[in-house]
């Protein structure tokens, strides 16, 4: 049990918890908040009754609802959304405007008007907004990220980050750009423009190029048709350059690729996944020729985010200007798919 764990459980402060979808993620996060012993899970809802079945093998005293509007009659001090893609800022608005604190599978929104308008709903109802952006807390590259902010590499003049994902996802709305928002640029390289922005502390992006593909052919920025393989370069207001790569059912000869590399003037830092695993990572610190691991280690981050958001919720729900990032990566992401 966590330190946090143990002060929620001593303080009788378990958030009753309300969940909005209990697909295969929705179900993934639920049971990392019950493992973790942050929340009681109060409320469950979900088309399918297959997966609310699922949910109920986990929370077997937890109510149902029919839909969000039955969800928000009970009396909750949070609710985790991970519905499809399109729904995710009206419904996280919903709940923000009735004061509750909100945490949502990425994307938060389709477009940054979507995620501004749920980052501004959250903003005036004073409530904690949280977002899956779940790589931030993998245990290397908050090495690396240390790494950055220490100085140690000098001044970073360029990143690449990949994220290649041999599989894709398996629900057919992802294909459905008015459905999902776009393709592996929404779904995968949210966390990479993410992640490069917040290890460099948010600089300002001035320029954003970028190249889409469905199936080996180029496509246009503002095409209706979701890319599977996308790449896109970021200028910064340093002039330090960060270059993204992203896709689905690529022959990458695993099951995925996930890297991501830091150049400075005074050294490099790389994280990489091992043997194509989502949880086993290393890390390295280089020096010229020279490189130093910073460790390699099987590392269940999934739950982290949404720990961190019950954690917040717990200590009184506020609003965290942090969120105000969420905009940032959603407005790169806007220029990515601009025509």
């Amino acid at each position: 049990m966590s330190a946090v764990s143990a002060l929620v459980l001593e303080q009788g402060l378990r958030p009753r918890i309300g969940f909005l979808g209990t697909g295969r993620i929705g179900l993934v996060r639920m049971q990392s908040l019950l493992d973790q012993g942050l929340v009681t899970a109060a409320v469950l809802s979900d088309p399918s009754p297959q997966m609310l079945d699922s949910a109920r093998e986990l929370a077997p005293g937890a109510a149902l609802a029919t839909s969000l509007q039955d969800m928000l009659e009970h009396d909750l001090d949070g609710i985790v959304i991970a519905t499809p893609s399109a729904l995710h800022a009206a419904q996280s608005i919903q709940v923000l405007e009735r004061g509750i604190p909100v945490f949502c599978q990425k994307p938060l929104g389709r477009t940054l008007d979507e995620v501004n308008g749920v980052v501004n709903a959250a903003r005036r109802a004073d409530r904690t907004l949280g977002v899956d952006l779940s790589y931030r807390h993998i245990a290397a590259i908050q090495q690396i990220r240390s790494l950055v902010a220490e100085g140690r590499l000098g001044q970073v003049f360029a990143a690449d980050l990949v994220f290649h994902n041999a599989y894709g996802p398996d629900k057919p709305w992802f294909f459905d750009k008015a459905l999902s928002g776009g393709g592996c640029v929404m779904d995968l390289g949210v966390h990479l423009v993410d992640l490069a922005l917040w290890v460099l502390d948010f600089p300002q992006v001035t320029a954003v190029s970028s190249h889409l593909f469905r199936g080996g052919k180029p496509i246009g920025a503002g095409a209706d048709t979701d890319e599977d393989f996308a790449t896109a370069s970021l200028t910064l207001s340093s002039g330090a350059v960060v270059r993204i790569s992203c896709s689905w059912h690529l022959h990458a000869g695993r099951d995925a690729v996930i890297g991501a590399d830091f150049y400075g003037t005074e050294g490099g830092a790389s994280l990489a996944n091992v043997g194509g695993s989502f949880f086993n990572f290393a890390a390295a610190h280089h020096t010229r020729t020279t490189s130093v691991s910073l460790g390699q280690s099987s590392d269940d981050w999934s739950g982290r985010a949404v720990g961190a958001w019950a954690s917040a919720v717990a200590q009184g729900g506020k609003f965290d200007a942090s969120a105000e990032q969420f905009a940032t990566v959603a407005g790169v992401l806007d220029q990515i798919y601009a025509p």
